[in-house]
């Protein structure tokens, strides 16, 4: 735990430390590990030099989207291939689970040619539609599915429950701890999502965080950036989803403990 810990939390003191070093203590030698002076202007270059809170707009609307959309296609693409009955429904599995060996960035040309063919390039619909894809949460919630006691789930079906109710009003309940932890991991990996925006985004209108960053880094002379600013960027763009997995953690905290005394 304490070799894990250092290497977490070197790195996270590093930024911390140089977000509010001046520009020439960051580069001074030997290296400084701590502030002579704590500079909090750093932070307010970072959010001025360039539309920092439009940035930060953008990243919450493509998260919110796409977390929204891959939860809601992760959860009834999973209760499908577990509860309902219909042909080839082990096939299509396995096309999911192939989907998952397969790296994004393999496909990130075929889906650029694709997006500019459509006109979205630099567009909302441009950054979102391709991160819809939900093989992880398809894969994540059939599995806690399969794990549900059927006993309830028969029980429930004697009593004349549809596949509506069935979802709403026993299997969803049973699930919260996996949909928790589905639900973070999706915010996390959305938001910190830089790739394919970068490719898509030609502009500061539909720019998110990570991308406003990189142009925050190459606003005054490339090669010698002005550390400073930068890492206050980081720490800024760190905090909104470091308030959710906060405000998170309890029920995971839960699920997870409920889940080890069943077991």
């Amino acid at each position: 735990m304490l070799c894990v810990l250092i290497i977490i939390g070197v790195p996270l003191y590093y930024i911390l430390t140089r977000s509010f070093m001046a520009h020439a203590e960051v580069y001074s030698q030997p290296v400084k590990y701590w502030p002579q002076r704590w500079l909090a202007s750093n932070y307010r270059d970072a959010t001025t030099t360039l539309p920092f809170w439009q940035f930060l707009r953008n990243s919450i609307i493509v998260t919110s989207i796409v977390s929204a959309v891959k939860f809601a296609l992760g959860v009834l693409s999973a209760y499908g291939l577990v509860f309902l009955r219909f042909p080839g429904k082990n096939i299509l599995f396995l096309v999911i689970i192939a989907a998952l060996m397969v790296p994004n960035q393999i496909t990130i040309i075929s889906n650029y040619a694709l997006v500019a063919q459509l006109g979205w390039r630099n567009t909302f619909q441009g950054i979102i539609v391709p991160l819809c894809g939900v093989a992880f949460g398809t894969f994540l919630m059939r599995n806690h599915f399969l794990s549900l006691p059927s006993e309830v789930i028969e029980a429930a079906r004697m009593d004349g429950a549809g596949w509506w109710r069935l979802l709403t009003r026993v299997v969803l309940p049973m699930s919260g701890p996996t949909m928790v932890a589905f639900a973070v991991v999706t915010l996390v990996n959305e938001w910190n999502e830089y790739l394919w925006p970068f490719l898509m985004a030609d502009d500061a209108r539909v720019a998110t965080l990570p991308v406003g960053l990189t142009l925050l880094q190459n606003t005054e002379n490339p090669s010698v950036t002005n550390w400073g600013p930068v890492m206050a960027g980081v720490i800024s763009t760190m905090l909104p989803i470091l308030v959710v997995f906060l405000a998170l953690q309890r029920q995971m905290i839960k699920g997870l403990t409920s889940g080890a005394v069943k077991g």
